[in-house]
C-alpha cells in the first residue's frame, strides 16, 4: 500500500450573524433580484467584533477534531490558508495552536486567497508523505467583510466570513490525496487585488475586482486543472462522484461543470447560503456535504479553486 494523506474527519464554523440579500440592498444600490440572478447568492455571514479568522478557524479545527475522534495533542502539523489573518504577524495558525492548547507542533499560514486551501491541502498531504508529519490540521478561514468596500455593490455583495477544516492522516491505503495539480499567475494583479499592504501603502487596503475578466479565465483555468488533476490520478471525469468547487458565484460552477461534462448533481453548492468566503468556502462545501450525507467513504471527489494573483488547483482525492 502506499502512504497516503486521508482526510479522517472535517468540520466548520460561522459567524452567528446571518446576512440575507435584503439588508444589504436597504444599504446600497442593490436589490435581492439583482443578486440572485447574477451570482446565485442569497445569504454570507459577517463576523462580529468578537469573531476573527482565527477564532473562527479554532472553532472549525475543535468539530473537525471531534469528527476524527482525535485531540489536540495528536495534531503535529497546522496549515491554514488565509488571506485576512489576524495579525501580519505571527501567523493566524499559531494562535489555533495556542487556542487548542498544542504546546508544539508546526504551524504557519498560507497566502494564496480562494485557492489558498488547496495550497494548504498540498504543502500538508506533502509533508504527510514525506514523514514530516502524520496527523495535520488544514484549514481555510477568512474574515472578508473586513477588507470590503462595503459602497461597491459590485464587490460587497459577494462575499462573507467563515472557516473549514479537515484531519488529515498518514496511512497505507488507497484512499486519501490521489493528485494535485496548482498553477499560479502573477501578471493578472490588477483584476482581482486588494489596494493595500505593510509594504505599500502601510493600510489593509479594500478588496478590488474586474468581474467580467475573473469569471472568464475561471472557467478557462478550473476546467484544465480539474482535467489536469484527474490525470495525475489515472482517473476520467465519469468516475467522479463529487465536485467541491470554490463557491464564487454559480454562473462559473455552472459553466465548469459543463465544460467537463459534468451534470450538476455531482457540484456540491452552498454560494446561495455561504456566498464567497475566499479560501474557506471549498472546505466549508466539503462539511457540508459530508455531514448532510452526500459524500460517503470510497467516494472520488475532486476540490478545485481559482483566486486572485491568479491562483488555481484542484485535488483528487478518495474519501
Amino acid at each position: 500500500m502506499t502512504r497516503r494523506a486521508a482526510i479522517l474527519g472535517t468540520g466548520s464554523a460561522l459567524p452567528k450573524r446571518r446576512v440575507p440579500n435584503a439588508e444589504l440592498a436597504a444599504q446600497v444600490d442593490t436589490s435581492d433580484e439583482w443578486i440572485v440572478e447574477r451570482t446565485g447568492i442569497r445569504f454570507r455571514y459577517i463576523a462580529g467584533e468578537d469573531e476573527t479568522t482565527a477564532s473562527l478557524a479554532t472553532d472549525a479545527a475543535r468539530v473537525a477534531l471531534a469528527a476524527a475522534g482525535l485531540e489536540p495533542r495528536d495534531i503535529d502539523l497546522i496549515v491554514l490558508a488565509t488571506a485576512t489573518p489576524d495579525q501580519t504577524f505571527p501567523s493566524s495558525a499559531t494562535k489555533v495552536q495556542a487556542a487548542l492548547g498544542i504546546p508544539d507542533c508546526v504551524a504557519f499560514d498560507v497566502a494564496a486567497v480562494c485557492s489558498g486551501f488547496l495550497y494548504a491541502v498540498s504543502v500538508a498531504e506533502s509533508m504527510i508523505r514525506a514523514r514530516s508529519a502524520e496527523t495535520a490540521l488544514v484549514i481555510g478561514a477568512e474574515t472578508f467583510s473586513r477588507i470590503l468596500d462595503w459602497e461597491d455593490r459590485a464587490t460587497c455583495v459577494l462575499f462573507g466570513d467563515g472557516a473549514g477544516a479537515i484531519v488529515l492522516g498518514a496511512e497505507e491505503s488507497d484512499r486519501g490525496v490521489l493528485a494535485t495539480r496548482l498553477h499560479a499567475d502573477g501578471s493578472h494583479n490588477e483584476l482581482l487585488y486588494v489596494d493595500g499592504g505593510p509594504s505599500t501603502t502601510g493600510t489593509v487596503g479594500k478588496l478590488r475586482m474586474k468581474g467580467r475578466e475573473v469569471f472568464r479565465h475561471a472557467v478557462v483555468n478550473l476546467a484544465a486543472v480539474m482535467n489536469e488533476a484527474l490525470d495525475a490520478a489515472g482517473l476520467t471525469p465519469a468516475e467522479v462522484d463529487w465536485v467541491v468547487p470554490h463557491q464564487a458565484n454559480a454562473r462559473i460552477l455552472d459553466a465548469t461543470a459543463k465544460k467537463l461534462g459534468l451534470p450538476p448533481e455531482k457540484v456540491v453548492v452552498t454560494v446561495d447560503q455561504h456566498a464567497n468566503t475566499s479560501a474557506a468556502s471549498v472546505p466549508l462545501a466539503l462539511d457540508t456535504a459530508v455531514r448532510d450525507g452526500r459524500i460517503k467513504a470510497g467516494d472520488v471527489v475532486v476540490l478545485e479553486a481559482m483566486g486572485g494573483g491568479f491562483t488555481w488547483g484542484a485535488s483528487v482525492l478518495r474519501f
